[in-house]
């Protein structure tokens, strides 16, 4: 039934800022942007290995109201080292959400929030490699 990831969305009351934030970090412009009213409202990004998409959505379009803590689901993108990526997120202005932490051989992850409300994971996943490699 699931056939892939095809978009992860991020919510931000400011989608320049955003699309600015994460520009730096992933070292790419995004691929699509779309303003209303001069104003924009929504950029995507494609990403890794793979060209998955992130957008960026200004958050009055969220389907509910955004909670005020940032928690739920967390999606994690697969980076070669956990550890470098964790403090380049910190680096950046993001607040750590769970420190690296050892889930077994070949498998770490941690997560930070964004500057703009979004719970971010990364992850080392020795299985990621396995079908990368294919």
């Amino acid at each position: 039934m699931l056939r892939g990831l095809t978009t992860v969305s991020f919510y931000a009351d400011d989608v320049t800022a955003a699309a600015r934030w994460y520009t730096e970090l992933l070292g790419v412009e995004p691929y699509f942007t779309r303003p209303v009213e001069g104003t924009l409202v929504y950029a995507e990004f494609r990403v890794g290995d793979y060209e998955h998409e992130l957008g960026i959505i200004d958050s009055r379009f969220a389907p509910r109201p955004r909670p005020e803590e940032a928690g739920g689901a967390v999606t994690y993108w697969h980076v070669d080292d956990v550890e470098a990526a964790f403090a380049r997120l910190l680096s950046l202005g993001a607040t750590a959400y769970e420190k690296p932490v050892e889930r077994g051989p070949g498998f770490v992850t941690a997560s930070v929030v964004d500057p703009f409300g979004n719970v971010l994971g990364v992850m080392y996943n020795q299985h990621y490699l396995q079908v990368a490699s294919r």
